[in-house]
């Protein structure tokens, strides 16, 4: 059994690769912001970050794809007309790029729109990159009405001295509101963070009061997390 590198009543944390370190199998829910597969890079600016910064695993989705199919618990997966399909028997939120094709799987796309400085770096024929795919995978239920399918954010900045990335230190850190908003519509239980960045889900997660393990590959990210976490107090963004 690994070792946590943060814990408290609520949170742990582990450093490591989540295919190695499988804690957070014993999860009810997954949500989860993996690299995108997009082989992104982004060109930090802010105090004591390089002056380019590389996503671990974003070469292509088959990390993400690793961590799914550990998720639902084995590789062969049965028609969809016989229902959830093969280990689809929890719930997963995944965060990913519109450009590239959902996981396996998927029964519903959200539109995560970022806050209004973000996406600027290579905008293409005037359009910036200021939307994000969340992916609803397995078990959720369906009927009538319902909230938005777009989520917008209450925190004004991203990339700015002032943003969410100066601020957790991680190039894609997401708002707390956010995730405090899809954790709100999962079911209960242990949330599971794979891919725990700076630990937003984490303090989503806490700030709810829901119990939540997650594992972070890169260690200065997961000193972020803990930083975070060990603030013990409820944080909004």
């Amino acid at each position: 059994m690994a070792t946590p590198y943060y814990s408290d009543d609520l949170v742990t944390l582990y450093h490591g690769d989540c295919r190695e370190v499988t804690e957070w199998l014993t999860a009810d829910v997954l949500v989860t912001d993996p690299p995108y597969g997009i082989k992104s890079h982004t060109r930090g600016t802010w105090k004591g970050s390089p002056r380019m910064q590389h996503i671990a695993g974003d070469a292509d989705t088959a990390l993400r794809d690793d961590a799914l199919t550990l998720w639902r618990g084995t590789p062969d997966f049965l028609p969809a007309e016989m229902g959830l399909g093969g280990g689809d028997t929890r719930a997963a939120v995944v965060f990913g790029a519109l450009k590239l094709a959902p996981p396996a799987r998927t029964r519903k796309v959200l539109i995560y729109r970022k806050p209004t400085d973000s996406g600027t770096h290579a905008a293409i024929a005037g359009f910036r990159h200021d939307v994000e795919a969340v992916y609803l995978i397995g078990p959720w239920p369906v009927g009538f009405g319902g909230r938005s399918s777009v989520l917008e954010s209450g925190a004004r900045t991203v990339g700015n001295p002032g943003g969410l990335a100066a601020r957790h230190g991680h190039p894609h850190a997401k708002p707390v509101d956010v995730m405090e908003r899809l954790i709100a519509a999962c079911p209960d239980g242990l949330i599971a963070d794979p891919f725990a960045g700076s630990g937003s889900t984490l303090v989503a997660a806490r700030n709810l009061g829901r119990r939540a393990i997650g594992v972070e590959v890169d260690e200065r990210y997961c000193e972020a997390a803990a930083r975070r976490l060990a603030q013990g107090v409820l944080l909004v963004s």
